[in-house]
């Protein structure tokens, strides 16, 4: 990436310690258009080897033992995008969830998808629920696909399903809290992430999980989504290992906390896919 020596993916396993491990990772995926471009490729290619990057880096933090992999994969915004551009991505997504069923029975990978769903094409919409129907009971990783998804738009619908409880008399609004309002999001059984990796060098969160990432630890690299391997993300693990999460604590009651948080369960899927 920058022609320093990095130690080997073996290396990098015997250096992590398992008591300051991430459980949630989520990774902005970003630099496909840019890699194409670097390579004088159309961007569609560029695309579709980030979604071979996707199956790698899945695989990847399936065999590391993190217990959740959310991806954003489309944004809210990104409905902007050239019509030609998004009736591509939404082939090439129909194609990657379709092969990718082999994947998640093997690993045992439970899939959800969060989002505004119901924006996806209809053919879309029912090969995601279909994989999300077969693997609700799998149990080794969580793989959270962000679909149609913007922060804020996740905020405004949570927030407009407590109002629509407190009209309806379901809700006492003075009893609105953190916990009440966490339970209102696309998958609220899903823990905060620790880690959020963002490739392609940009420093910005572009919307994504604005309520969950409050105390999240960031990591960004210049390298291009699709180049993105096992050995980066085992090296975005050692770098946060070196962190001191304090959650606005002192350094004792910090890592108090940060060792002390709760697997993912199942998504409530009445939030979401």
């Amino acid at each position: 990436m920058d022609g320093t020596h990095r130690p080997s993916p073996l290396c990098f396993l015997r250096l992590m310690d398992d008591s300051h491990f991430p459980q949630h990772i989520a990774i902005i995926m970003d630099g496909n258009g840019r890699w194409a471009a670097q390579r004088g490729l159309p961007r569609l290619l560029g695309h579709r080897a980030g979604a071979d990057a996707v199956t790698r880096v899945t695989e990847a933090a399936c065999e590391l033992g993190i217990s959740a992999l959310t991806l954003y994969a489309f944004s809210w915004e990104n409905w902007d995008r050239p019509a030609q551009e998004i009736r591509d991505l939404m082939r090439l997504l129909d194609e990657f969830l379709l092969s990718q069923a082999p994947t998640l029975r093997r690993q045992r990978i439970r899939l959800r998808a969060i989002g505004r769903l119901e924006a996806l094409p209809d053919g879309v919409r029912r090969h995601l629920q279909a994989m999300v129907d077969e693997t609700a009971g799998f149990d080794r990783m969580t793989l959270a696909l962000a679909l149609s998804y913007g922060g804020r738009q996740e905020i405004v619908d949570a927030a407009r399903r407590l109002a629509q409880a407190a009209r309806e008399g379901r809700l006492d609004p003075s009893q609105i809290d953190e916990e009440q309002f966490r339970r209102q999001l696309y998958c609220p059984e899903l823990p905060d992430p620790d880690l959020l990796i963002r490739t392609s060098g940009e420093q910005r969160i572009s919307n994504f999980l604005l309520w969950q990432i409050s105390y999240c630890e960031l990591y960004v690299t210049p390298t291009c989504w699709p180049d993105f391997t096992k050995a980066e993300l085992q090296e975005a693990i050692a770098a946060y290992q070196k962190r001191d999460r304090r959650f606005g604590r002192t350094a004792s009651h910090g890592a108090a906390r940060s060792n002390g948080q709760a697997p993912p369960r199942s998504c409530a899927p009445a939030a979401g896919a």
